[in-house]
């Protein structure tokens, strides 16, 4: 059994930043071998690939939020970070947590960012 747990989600003015916290535990995924990725999710949209991390710690980010969104890894807490800044409204979302093997992967809660005035 896999289960992430999220956290850092919140309301946040327009130029601020949060950083989301993914925590995985459990037998069923070795993680410091596992590729991470947090996706997002806006009301009548679809699901959008925001950043990866893989086991070589090697990331990946949807373009438009380079140079303000960075993702990493903390083996030793078994935890996925993604620092979020210079929110935009556009930015609100629910973001998610996928953590990832050769042969399964397993979706977190999601945690609401709500950017707005």
């Amino acid at each position: 059994q896999v289960q992430l747990v999220e956290s850092g989600g919140g309301l946040v003015q327009p130029g601020g930043s949060l950083r989301l916290s993914c925590t995985v535990s459990g037998s069923g995924i070795i993680f410091i071998f596992a590729r991470v990725a947090w996706y997002r999710q806006a009301p009548g949209k679809l699901r959008e690939l925001v950043a990866t991390i893989s086991s070589a710690d090697i990331s990946t980010y949807a373009d438009a939020l380079k140079g303000r969104f960075t993702i990493s890894r903390d083996n030793a807490k078994n935890t996925v970070y993604l620092q979020m800044n210079s929110l935009k409204p556009e930015d609100t979302a629910v973001y998610s947590c996928n953590v990832a093997d050769l042969s399964k992967s397993y979706w977190g809660q999601g945690t609401q960012v709500t950017v707005s005035t």
